[in-house]
């Protein structure tokens, strides 16, 4: 490592660390204080109250069996779209199509999950008409295990086809030739490579059904969750805050195991030092079979959603179908509604402007410095917190600590809550990005006169465009979906869509609902297209160049 005495990476690093102090770990030593808070002093007494309670006991174990359940199966399916990808002939546009499709449902909040799946499949949904049939109660365990795994099917999917990609497919071919018929060849060439990803699959998709708010909050009926309980608590009729408290630390349960469980989950990955180009074998069984298997999954996943491009254009589901623009034009000259949608719109730009300054500065200071590997740990273990804090204690968090402050209900402080809540994985992306580009620029630079700055914007900036702006495109796409932390800490004069779409469910605007949905879809679409092309014309000239 070349030892560089430059300040300003120092400098980048306490700002880093202070932002985190004062905007992740005070506020929850907070609410762990706040948990222990009772009439009588500092006690137990509330954790005593909220263990016992019946209540909450019923929604931790429904949470928990919901969240096994949906993880389960979003793992299957993803392995199964990720395997027609990596492993099959299908032709290249179709795969294209499967990889933009798998990961569609990122571009929508959870909360409109809900809404979709009322009006798909209720008693008057769309796809109920279609089918002649009602498949199954919206309301309760259904309808919460068709949400969860639209909703964590995109996360698994990509890390199951990311690790996929880093198999050595010429395993496959030194199997068959050792005489291994074709089950024992696909597990021990391809599954037992991805025990450890999939197990890591399942960490996540089982932690992010447990810490949802929003599908719960529209089709979760009677079948109470963890989530529903922390919200009544905080937000309910007659709050509890120190009952509150206690529920989200209870919620940061599963947090810790989390973080145990994926770093165990660490020694499994299977690391190849060379991968093989394979041509893969024929088979045309396979192909139609995969082919066939994924369409099926893919519309029976996003057929949910064509309510939401039909039911706004209608003048009244499912009674009067005439075609009408009404809605839409209702919504766009609602001054209060387009006034949330700009409200959106600049915290997803500052939340992407501002996060990518910090996760970028963050690599900086772990990639490209010679500081102490032991305090480099500390910004890798603040990705691993973030990772697994649940939005909605990070929330509750917030308001409990900076009510009364000059930052209550303002953007800034739901800015640096995105940015806190979505730093894992936009700092892992610079991290490994960062340590890819040669380590010795900084050094020739220094020779040649320039500063440690000048360095970095001349020559290691340029070189990060595209992970740049894939940085930027996930914090601006997470920050207009949210709803779990911001729903919390948003005033009248600073909500969100994703916010204002609650309200609206309690006034049952499901009209509103869906054109403010397609507001957020299109919007996220347009800013990943723009952002994708720039990121293929980069990769390509980097390809020329070399």
């Amino acid at each position: 490592m070349v030892i560089r005495r430059e300040k300003e990476i120092k400098i980048i690093y306490v700002v880093t660390i202070a932002l985190f102090l004062a905007f992740l770990a005070v506020p929850i030593l907070r609410l762990f204080g706040e948990s222990f808070l009772a009439e009588e002093g500092i006690g137990l007494e509330n954790y005593i109250s909220v263990l016992a309670g019946k209540g909450f006991g019923n929604a931790f174990g429904n949470s928990i069996v919901i969240s096994l359940s949906s993880a389960l199966i979003s793992t299957i399916l993803a392995f199964f779209l990720a395997y027609s990808i990596q492993y099959t002939n299908l032709a290249s546009g179709y795969k294209k199509w499967i990889r933009l499709l798998a990961v569609l449902p990122m571009l929508l909040p959870t909360i409109t999950y809900g809404f979709a799946i009322i009006y798909s499949f209720g008693k008057q949904g769309l796809l109920t008409k279609l089918l002649g049939v009602q498949l199954f109660d919206i309301y309760g365990f259904g309808g919460l295990l068709f949400g969860y795994v639209i909703y964590t099917l995109p996360i698994s999917f990509l890390l199951i086809l990311n690790t996929m990609g880093y198999i050595d497919k010429k395993f496959m071919i030194v199997s068959r030739v050792m005489g291994d018929n074709g089950i024992k060849t696909f597990f021990q060439t391809v599954f037992r490579p991805l025990l450890g990803t999939l197990a890591a699959s399942m960490v996540q998709c089982f932690f992010l059904c447990f810490t949802d708010y929003g599908i719960p909050a529209s089709v979760g009926g009677r079948y109470e969750v963890i989530a529903t309980v922390l919200y009544n608590e905080m937000l309910g009729s007659i709050p509890d805050f120190q009952q509150g408290a206690v529920v989200a630390m209870l919620m940061l349960v599963p947090s810790i195991v989390s973080i145990a469980l994926l770093r165990y989950l660490e020694r499994y990955n299977i690391r190849y030092n060379k991968i093989s180009t394979v041509e893969l074998r024929k088979n045309a069984a396979r192909d139609w079979f995969c082919g066939i298997g994924s369409a099926v999954i893919l519309i029976a996943l996003l057929s949910v959603f064509l309510v939401i491009f039909i039911v706004p254009f209608v003048q009244e589901w499912p009674y009067q179908t005439q075609f009408t623009l009404e809605h839409l034009q209702a919504v766009l000259q609602d001054n209060s509604l387009t006034m949330v949608y700009r409200n959106s719109i600049f915290v997803a730009v500052a939340t992407a402007v501002l996060g990518l300054l910090i996760t970028y500065g963050a690599a900086l200071a772990t990639a490209r410095s010679s500081i102490k590997q032991k305090y480099k740990a500390a910004i890798n273990s603040i990705a691993l917190i973030t990772n697994t804090i649940p939005g909605m204690v990070i929330g509750i968090a917030y308001m409990l600590i900076f009510s009364g402050t000059p930052l209550q209900n303002t953007f800034w402080l739901m800015i640096l809550c995105n940015v806190v809540h979505f730093f894992s994985t936009p700092y892992l992306m610079m991290k490994n990005s960062l340590e890819k580009l040669n380590s010795s620029w900084e050094t020739t630079a220094s020779l040649m006169g320039d500063t440690w700055v000048k360095t970095i914007v001349r020559i290691v900036t340029p070189n990060m465009k595209s992970t740049i702006l894939e940085v930027f495109s996930y914090y601006f796409v997470n920050a207009m979906v949210t709803v779990s932390a911001v729903i919390f800490i948003a005033g009248a004069r600073t909500m969100v869509l994703t916010t204002k779409i609650k309200e609206l469910q309690y006034y049952t605007k499901f009209n509103e609902v869906f054109v403010l949905s397609l507001f957020i879809l299109g919007t996220n679409l347009i800013i990943k297209g723009v952002l994708s092309y720039m990121i293929q014309r980069e990769n390509k000239k980097k390809e020329k160049e070399q």
